[in-house]
This record gives C-alpha cells, structure tokens and sequence, in this order.
C-alpha cells in the first residue's frame, strides 16, 4: 500500500501534467491567433511598423516584469502543500476538514494580499519607464503616425494586466489551469482580432494608422482579462472564506505578517528576486535593446519576425512546460516541520526534472537539423516577397539552433527558484551580474569585431545561456546531494545512437540541399517522420 507522501506525490505530478496541458493550450490558442492575424497584415505590413511594434512590445514587457515576476515567484513559494501538511485529526472528522478550509483561506488570503505589490510597483515603474522612453526614443520612431497615443495606450493596458495579479495569484497557488485557460484564450483570441480587423479597416481606407493597431489589441487584451477572472472567480470568495480585496490575516501569529497583511517569508522572498529581475530581465531582453539602442527599424523589424517564427516551439511548449514545473518544483521543495522538504517529494521532484531534460534532448536533435531548413521555406510560402530575402532566412534558421539553449535554460532555472534559499536567490543575482559581463563581452566580440549584426546577437544570446543553464544545473546538483538524493550525468543522457543519427541526419540534411522548391517540405516532413519514430 503506499503511503499517503507518496500519493501525494502521485497527485501533484498529475496535477502539474494536466496544468501543463492547459497552459500548452493557452499558448497554442494564443500562437494561432496571433499568427492568423499576423498572416493576414504581414504581406501589407512593413519592417519598420513591425519594428516600432517591437520596441512597444519591449515596453509592456519591462513593465509587467519588473512589476510582478518576482511576486509571482514569490507566491510560487506559498504552495497549497501546507494543507496537506496539516496537523492530523480523526479521519473525515468535522474539526479537520473545517482546519483545512482554515489554512486554505489563510493561504489564498496570504497570496492575494502580496499580488498588490505588484501595483505599488507598477505605477512608478509604468511612469518612469514611459518617461525614459520618450526621451531615448528615436526621431524615426517618434514621427511614425499614432505613436505617443499608442505607447500611452500600451502604457494603461499594462496596468491593466498588473491589476488582475490577485486572481492569477490563486489561480497559481491552487494550480486552477482550466480556468486560466478559459480567460486568457478569449483574450488572446480578441487581441488578435482587434488588431487585424483595425490594420485591415485603416488598409482598405487607405489610411495610416502606424502601431496604433498593437496598441489597441493590448488594451483589448487587459480588458479581457479583467471581464474574464472577475467572472470566473465571483462566487469564489463567499464560498471559500477569503476575499480578493486587501484585507488584514486573522492569525495566531500576527508576528509573520507586515502590517498584518503580507507574509514577512513571501515578501522578503519577493526582495531578494526582484533584485535578481533586474539583471535577469538584462539578459532575456538584452538582444531586444541592444537592438533599439544600436539597429535601424527595419533591422528590429527583421530581428522581431525572427524571434517570433523562430520562438513558436519555446512559446507554445517549453514555456508552460517550464511554468507548470515551476510550481511542482514549489510545491514538491516546500519545507516542512523539519525545514527540509520530505524524501519522497524530491525524490518525484528529480524524476519530473530528469524527464524534461531526457525529453527536451530528443526535441532538439530533431529541432537543430530540420527547424532551420524548413522554417525559411514556410515564411518564403507566408510572408511572401517582401520577407523573402537571404539575411531573414539565414536569421531564422540560426534562430531555430537557439531554441535548445532557452529550453535547457528554462527548466534549469525553474528548479533554482523554487528550491533557492533568499541567501542562495542573492548569491545568484551576484553572478547573474558574471553572466551579464560573458554577454556583453560575446556581443561585443560577435558584433563590434565581427560585424554579424543580428546574427551575431543570436550567438551572443547562446553563450548567455550556456553559462546560466551550467550554473543552475551545478547549483542543482548541488541541492539534490545535499538532500542525499544526487544526479548523475548518465541519469539524465539519452542513448549514444540518438546522438549519433542526430549528427548524421544534420550532415544530410546541410549537404544535401533536400529542401528545394516543389517538394522540399514533403521531403522534409517524411524525414522528419521518420526521424521522430527513429530516436
């Protein structure tokens, strides 16, 4: 019979497998949305709208980072595993299930209250950014039509978005997937149809309405979101004894809590990563500014169509499958009486972690020699001639070679910050700042002396990381000993063979040519087939 860790263990595991599964759907819906609509303008859309869309992008996405990642990961460390951890009572007694309620609601309570730091955050940062860039911003881009407008209207929608941090704070908490995906898929699906019907409407009216139609699909994003989690949670807090207004914790001990309402633990916790955000949000949007600070609109636009064709595979799956092992890994690595987390949780903790590693090493032998053949042949059949050109292709293609390095960097650094001590989240943040000098130094090496340009900024972002997914595995090893449970090399190697046919298979396939006009993508497709079934 097993015992009641290990089934625990088991439901988590289940739990984190089916969260995975909707959050793949979230993304899925979100790409083909974005896509659809993105088919639809990209013949009429020009590289400079596409780069000018960029940089608002880059905007919204600094100030929803700096706002509310390291709340997130916070609250990430607030698990729903303490309830299960409660003390016993007789089995199926009333006073035990009504203790549960009890922690539940004090939990949920404790998570909401410090998502509305992600408000006090967001204003400043909001206005500080928006002020930053408007005087940074270049001539070029100023002048495009509906520019100030649009960076005003990114600017509220982001505000928005951080608004809805206490739901999504409990939707995270209690690993409520279904109903994330319920909201943000219509959202995605408006945002998508908001900017394509207004770029299309101001095409056929002959009418230049710049990046005003980005604008309006985020503000139409935000608003979704806001209409679909109150929605989704109005009868949530009645129900279950706790409320998504700011409100003081009735505890026992008030002495956990800062000013009564935000857990000390969580809130230092929050500190210290966001501290590390600031050098980590350098190095994931190092390439999007060297970009804006040193390339033409049109380089950006290249760069941003590059990212985005090249980026499907690590948006659609390695991203929730790194978002849903993060709270597994937070859950599984929460400590208990003994301030150590049980055996058994991190024993299924190194298992999930093994699996992806084993599993994103058979993606990316079947990624590295077909995605960069076949993806430039795709946008040659979707962009048509005006994205048809030597440099877009060659950029895709080197794009699809970095898609590895942010799979293997994702599930690494998702393990860290759920099992790293505040102590340890600062030790890192000290050598992110390491990690940010090996960046600037390969930019520097691959564009200033190497004249690669955009090529060059791909290849800089593969030795950023390198380094960081080295980091965080050592540090993970390291961990893992420590809790007298190591990881070996050979526990997480796929066979030789596979390594084998990948090289061979890589050799073919750039020698060969065989992806040409006419059947090249039949060719590809059955090659790749039969690679699938191979390794």
């Amino acid at each position: 019979m097993a015992r009641p860790d290990e089934t625990g263990s088991g439901e988590m595991l289940s739990s984190s497998a089916m969260g995975a599964t909707f959050l793949i759907i979230i993304q899925l819906a979100s790409r083909i949305f974005t896509f659809a609509s993105n088919q639809l303008i990209l013949r009429a859309l020009s590289p400079i709208v596409l780069g000018i869309a960029a940089q608002l992008e880059l905007y919204q996405v600094s100030i929803l980072y700096f706002s509310r990642e390291s709340i997130r990961m916070a609250i990430q460390r607030q698990p729903e595993i303490t309830i299960s951890a409660s003390p016993s009572h007789a089995k199926g007694s009333g006073k035990r299930e009504t203790d549960l309620v009890n922690i539940q609601s004090l939990a949920s309570q404790s998570v909401v209250n410090i998502s509305y730091l992600g408000l006090v955050l967001g204003l400043p940062i909001c206005l500080m950014l928006t002020t930053l860039y408007q005087q940074l911003v270049p001539q070029e881009t100023s002048q495009a039509p509906f520019f100030y407008p649009s960076l005003i209207m990114t600017g509220i929608a982001s505000l928005l978005e951080i608004s809805v941090e206490p739901f999504f704070a409990v939707v995270q908490q209690r690993m409520l997937y279904e109903k994330r995906a319920a909201v943000e898929v219509p959202a995605a699906f408006l945002k998508s149809l908001t900017t394509c019907s207004v770029f299309l409407y101001a095409a056929r009216a002959n009418y230049d309405v710049g990046v005003l139609p980005f604008a309006l699909g985020h503000l139409s994003y935000s608003l979704t979101l806001i209409c679909g989690y109150s929605l989704a949670f109005l009868k949530t807090t009645s129900e279950e004894h706790f409320t998504f207004l700011l409100r003081r914790i009735q505890s026992s001990d008030s002495s956990n809590y800062f000013m009564g309402r935000f857990s000390r633990r969580l809130t230092s916790l929050a500190a210290s990563v966001f501290f590390q955000s600031l050098v980590k949000h350098l190095l994931t949007q190092g390439d999007s500014m060297i970009l804006a600070a040193l390339s033409g609109l049109e380089d950006q636009g290249i760069y941003s169509l590059a990212s985005n064709y090249g980026g499907l595979i690590a948006r659609i799956l390695f991203q929730p499958l790194e978002e849903s092992s993060r709270n597994l890994f937070s859950t599984l690595l929460s400590p208990y009486d003994t301030g150590n987390p049980r055996s058994s949780h991190i024993h299924t903790a190194k298992k999930h972690f093994v699996s992806i590693l084993r599993a994103y090493q058979l993606l990316s032998i079947l990624i590295i020699p077909l995605g960069p053949v076949m993806v430039p042949q795709l946008l040659h059949i979707l962009g048509g001639r005006q994205w048809s050109s030597a440099k877009v292709g060659d950029l895709l293609s080197l794009y699809c070679c970095y898609i590895p390095f942010l799979a293997f960097n994702g599930i690494t650094e998702a393990f860290v910050s759920s099992a790293a001590s505040p102590r340890e989240i600062r030790k890192q943040t000290a050598w992110m700042g390491a990690f940010s000098a090996c960046y600037a130094l390969a930019a520097y090496l691959f564009l200033e002396i190497g004249q690669l340009g955009a090529y060059g900024l791909v290849l800089a972002n593969m030795v950023n990381m390198t380094v960081r997914t080295l980091w965080s595995f050592i540090f993970t090893r390291s961990y893992l000993r420590r809790q007298g449970n190591g990881l070996r090399l050979q526990d997480i190697a796929i066979q030789p063979a596979s390594y084998i046919l990948w090289i061979i298979t890589t050799v073919v396939m750039l020698n060969q040519g065989l992806l040409k006009p006419g059947l090249g993508l039949i060719r590809a497709s059955v090659i790749s087939g039969a690679y699938a079934l191979l390794v």
